[in-house]
């Protein structure tokens, strides 16, 4: 393909993506507007595409003034899309209320795979222990799974707390090193062409699983869902967000497409950013949540699962519904 081709070929896509940055930047300086104004999923293939045609212009050795305008309108796109405009509140609300859900339901097809990864052999291997109860030792130690025990028992002072741990403010520290070394894992072994991701997610979803068809099984079922019912809604869906950013980039490593695998993954790390930063927040909200509200005693359980109801009703409408419109 000539490069006279090449330019007429895409040319439609290149001005329209040229028409949609100037709605988002001002004239002069790169200052935002308000990228409101433009539909964002349409946006961000157009810059994919975009990036493409770069990598293949180059390939091909096409004239200076070509990769001049490629480059030239894929840094502008980039601005647009990445940079961050402050750390205001105005900033905080625009990722909130339209970035992150807007991102999450982009990258469905790696959150239903997570979701699935994870949810699976939580609900499989947590039947199988309930039915035979021994088979928990396959998944932790004796002493561990004693250990449990003590922690839901129907004496203990508060539930869910380790033997260690005297303070709200332990265990709050505590929950937030676990939930972010889980999380980490899952989103770090994508590298492993998403292998890593789907290992952790199946075995944290095994291990709970396992955990929970013990402590059923074992009569404890009231003290046990009554402390995850609440915390679960952000805690277990910021695994799977951060199983669904990993595979996002696991996929880039086994199928950069036109790109080489290094601007294929570094395009995959930009795309999953914002889940990352969503998945972060979630966790420290589940974790004020398992710490100072999940462990009460002095709760009654109709206000628990109460509330343990609207905060999953949330967390889902929210991905689900949040930003539609402004879409």
């Amino acid at each position: 393909m000539t490069p006279l081709q090449f330019e007429h070929q895409y040319q439609e896509e290149w001005s329209r993506l040229e028409q949609m940055l100037a709605d988002v930047l001002r004239p002069k300086g790169g200052k935002y507007v308000d990228r409101n104004k433009v539909d964002g999923e349409r946006l961000a293939a157009l810059y994919r595409r975009a990036c493409e045609h770069l990598a293949l212009a180059r390939a091909r050795a096409y004239p200076t003034y070509l990769l001049d305008r490629l480059e030239r309108l894929t840094s502008d796109a980039h601005q647009a899309i990445y940079q961050h405009r402050g750390v205001g509140l105005g900033r905080i609300k625009d990722f909130l209320a339209f970035e992150l859900p807007r991102a999450v339901r982009q990258q469905a097809v790696y959150v239903w795979i997570a979701a699935a990864a994870f949810i699976v052999p939580t609900i499989v291997i947590g039947w199988l222990v309930h039915a035979r109860p021994e088979l928990v030792l396959s998944v932790v130690d004796a002493q561990t799974a004693s250990g449990f025990e003590q922690m839901y028992s129907p004496d203990a002072e508060s539930i869910g707390r380790l033997r260690t741990a005297s303070t709200d403010w332990a265990m709050f520290g505590y929950y937030i090193r676990n939930n972010i070394t889980v999380s980490f894992q899952c989103f770090a072994g994508g590298l492993f062409a998403g292998l890593g991701s789907l290992f952790f997610l199946a075995f944290n979803g095994a291990y709970g699983g396992a955990i929970g068809g013990y402590l059923v099984e074992r009569g404890m079922a009231s003290t046990f869902f009554s402390f995850v019912a609440t915390h679960s809604a952000f805690e277990l869906t910021a695994i799977v967000l951060s199983g669904a950013a990993g595979l996002r980039i696991g996929h880039a490593v086994l199928a950069p497409k036109r790109q080489t695998r290094v601007q294929a993954l570094v395009t995959a790390c930009r795309e999953s950013i914002v889940i990352v930063y969503g998945f972060i927040i979630m966790l420290l909200i589940a974790a004020a949540i398992e710490a100072f509200w999940s462990s009460a005693r002095w709760l009654p359980l109709p206000v628990k699962y109460t509330v343990a109801a609207a905060c999953w009703t949330a967390v889902l409408g929210y991905f689900l519904f949040q930003g539609r419109r402004a879409s």
